[in-house]
């Protein structure tokens, strides 16, 4: 393992947009670089810590689709099933011939509720309904509602956050009388030994959760922004410890099988506008093997990137909404053969 970053330009990729969050890389059992920096709380003034707690935006789609991989693997779904029939009468407007995969790979054709294809800021207040209401899968149907389908299943790759959902919805139908939350924590968190990552609700966080904040300064938190409970398409809060752990735990099998991860990691779409590749919930390295998480919203700007091949994790969990994205950038080549990826201002 190379690492190609100096101490100087590290340091100016946390000064760029006054980075605050924690960064970490962990190679096998070793933690090679730890740095925290800004507040978790800033008018308390509590700092960010290696144990400190913090949302990752999109970043838990990836659990997402292990909750549905689990599911396929105990026979309650599989890949080829319409999605229309667990819906019954619920979101009409989604294609009788959308599938499980289809959502998974984000060629559903759905329309979006949060649709990144807009000309919308990070910041803007887009939710319909009130935020506090969001704190259950069930609750998000009438968001989800009357978008017309964008383009037939299948034709084509388009960044889906409402697909998400939608599998969240569907794990709850197929997933013996669990919530969704519930189903991450048993399906996921417990078989990976994580302690630390969970859903948290804005409004009632613990002391070692951070605060997301909208701007490099200033005390405005995106608490109006987003859902109270993240669901199916993001908002969950990460360790940077519980994200090296994650990784290892899903390569040896402990998540899923080696053949269903096998499957989640095919590559199924070169993505030129992101720098990387899709397989099922995971973003993939273009150019090599590495497998990655990524979140970007109001308040959360976060990477975990892991080299299967030397157990190499690099973590940033960002509570600004553009604070980790200079950083992420600074350690896109610390992995060799180079790791890219989407960063919000980039052409």
């Amino acid at each position: 393992m190379n690492i190609r970053i100096t101490p100087e330009a590290l340091d100016a990729a946390i000064e760029a947009q006054s980075f605050t969050g924690v960064l970490t890389i962990d190679i096998g059992d070793e933690r090679e670089l730890e740095r925290c920096e800004g507040f978790a709380n800033r008018a308390l003034g509590v700092v960010n810590t290696p144990s400190t707690r913090i949302a990752a935006g999109s970043g838990n789609k990836g659990l997402t689709a292990l909750v549905i991989m689990r599911l396929v693997e105990t026979g309650e779904l599989r890949l080829t099933d319409l999605v229309r029939p667990l819906l019954g009468d619920d979101l009409p407007l989604i294609d009788d011939a959308v599938t499980i995969e289809h959502l998974l790979t984000h060629t559903s054709g759905i329309g979006d509720y949060l649709d990144e294809d807009g000309d919308g800021d990070i910041e803007d207040y887009v939710f319909s309904l009130p935020l506090h209401e969001l704190a259950e899968t069930e609750a998000f149907l009438p968001a989800l509602d009357g978008f017309p389908q964008k383009f037939p299943p299948g034709e084509r790759f388009s960044y889906c956050n409402g697909g998400y959902v939608v599998l969240a919805l569907i794990a709850e139908r197929r997933g013996g009388g669990r919530g969704f939350h519930e189903l991450v924590q048993t399906e996921v968190c417990d078989r990976a030994g994580l302690t630390g990552s969970a859903f948290l609700r804005s409004d009632d966080l613990p002391a070692d959760a951070a605060l997301g904040y909208l701007d490099e300064v200033g005390d405005r938190t995106n608490v109006l922004h987003l859902p109270v409970r993240g669901n199916g398409d993001g908002g969950m809060y990460f360790t940077a410890e519980d994200l090296h752990r994650f990784w290892n735990a899903l390569l040896d099998g402990r998540i899923v099988s080696p053949d269903t991860l096998a499957e989640m990691i095919r590559p199924r779409f070169d993505v030129p506008s992101e720098h990387m590749r899709y397989g099922m919930g995971l973003w993939l390295g273009r150019r090599n093997s590495s497998l990655i998480l990524e979140g970007y919203d109001a308040g959360a700007s976060f990477r975990s990137t892991h080299v299967p091949e030397t157990r190499t994790t690099v973590t940033v969990l960002g509570n600004s909404s553009e604070g980790a994205w200079p950083v992420i950038r600074a350690l896109a080549d610390v992995i060799d053969g180079t790791v890219r990826g989407r960063f919000p201002d980039e052409d």
